[in-house]
């Protein structure tokens, strides 16, 4: 497994240069196209139905507005109960046919379906959906007692780079399909529960080599030694950065290809699973390793 990937290290990235170069050009002229032709042909949301979180103020406030003068059914949801009065009212008056303030924490899972329900129940439809409630930090990290309370912030690590200075050295590392338990199908269960399914396993992972532990933790404590930022391992993993950052469309539809079944069928059915029934397959890209017993599930 690791010889596959020390080739694909070599070959995967020039290759992957040389088809963007080929093929990104006619594909960005097409996108062109299509936006000047979406631009021509709008959506009109007249009587459609809009939820908007965060609208008591700021970006989600306008939008609401802009909603209104475009002449949508606007719900808007905050925890600032007058503000959010106001802020429907004021959609009324701009044009919208009717509103709905609805006071929740988007934080909080019930008050998230208690959203859509009340819309669903008010309006008998639901067509646009703005998820545009966040929050940021400005503190530093030091100044935290308890981290826990900053599990609704998206860490950014450029400004820990930042924060921290020369002094403390962050390294990210992104590993790809690396021999571990979850390489043995561990993963959690929608109930919340840690289960064991070696056919998903498959599913996620399916013809892509599992690169051994001790490799990866090399690569790790060598970069982290050198003061890199970042490592990615194996290397050829970083390529999808590229697909991503040119052509997030295509990253997007391998994805619909390859993992999703279709509706309302088996995650077992889709196509990364059924290349492993190949013959031999498994055995090539997999180490013995995945197949030995002791997952912990607790």
């Amino acid at each position: 497994m690791d010889l596959i990937n020390e080739v694909l290290n070599i070959a995967i990235p020039p290759f992957t240069f040389l088809s963007l170069c080929l093929l990104l050009p006619p594909f960005q002229f097409l996108k062109f196209c299509l936006s000047m032709l979406y631009s021509i042909f709008t959506e009109d949301v007249t009587g459609k139905v809009v939820i908007i979180t965060g609208a008591s103020s700021g970006i989600g406030e306008q939008m609401a507005y802009e909603y209104a003068r475009r002449g949508a059914c606007v719900v808007v949801a905050a925890r600032r109960q007058n503000s959010l009065r106001e802020v429907a009212n004021r959609c009324l008056e701009l044009g919208s046919p009717d509103s709905l303030a609805i006071t929740a924490d988007v934080s909080i899972i019930d008050d998230c379906k208690r959203i859509v329900d009340s819309t669903i129940t008010h309006f008998e439809r639901l067509d646009h959906l703005v998820c545009n409630a966040g929050i940021t930090s400005i503190s530093m990290l030091e100044d935290y007692d308890d981290i826990t309370i900053t599990r609704s912030v998206m860490v950014n690590f450029s400004l820990l780079w930042i924060e921290f200075g020369p002094d403390i050295l962050i390294t990210l590392a992104t590993p790809g399909f690396i021999e571990s338990e979850m390489m043995k199908g561990k993963h959690l269960a929608r109930e919340g529960l840690m289960n064991v399914d070696v056919n998903l396993r498959d599913v996620q992972v399916s013809a892509f080599p599992i690169e051994s532990g001790e490799r990866c933790a090399k690569s790790i404590i060598n970069s982290a030694c050198r003061g890199e930022r970042h490592v990615t391992e194996p290397t050829w993993y970083k390529v999808s950065r590229w697909c991503k950052a040119f052509w997030p469309e295509l990253i997007e539809w391998l994805f619909w290809v390859f993992y999703l079944p279709r509706f309302g069928d088996s995650p077992t059915t889709s196509l990364s699973k059924r290349l492993m029934d190949f013959p031999g397959l498994r055995a090539l890209v997999y180490p013995s390793s995945v197949y030995s017993p002791g997952v912990k599930t607790k």
